[in-house]
């Protein structure tokens, strides 16, 4: 895992954990930070097959779990990336998820995130 992402990731948790503990309770936690997601960019022009093919590579790994695609959205027509959602991974489940990816030539980054862009 590269050095800046794993800052990233202690960052946010670091946040987190602060914010949990100013409020009344965590619940309030939960609601707005509660869903993560990692979002998978790929090169340009992209076969839909290489696309699918580290998406499934990837989707047994504990903690992420490929969120699915449309079903009106034909194969050539995917997005431009591929999505996991990854609330419950551990920073090491995150680090996995990464590992693996990274070994596709087609993936040039990984962005985690909520789902509204935070």
């Amino acid at each position: 895992m590269h050095v800046p992402h794993l800052l990233r990731i202690l960052a946010v948790t670091a946040v987190g954990a602060v914010l949990c503990l100013a409020a009344t309770g965590c619940g309030a936690f939960d609601r707005a930070f509660g869903k993560q997601e990692a979002v998978v960019q790929f090169q340009p022009n992209t076969p839909a097959s290489a696309m699918l093919k580290a998406r499934a590579a990837c989707s047994h790994l504990a903690g992420a779990h490929a969120e699915p695609i449309p079903k009106h959205v034909l194969p050539v027509d995917l997005p431009d990336d591929i999505r996991y959602e990854v609330s419950s991974a551990s920073d090491a489940q995150l680090a996995r998820l990464q590992q693996c990816l990274e070994r596709f030539p087609s993936v040039v980054g990984i962005e985690f995130s909520s789902p509204s862009g935070d």
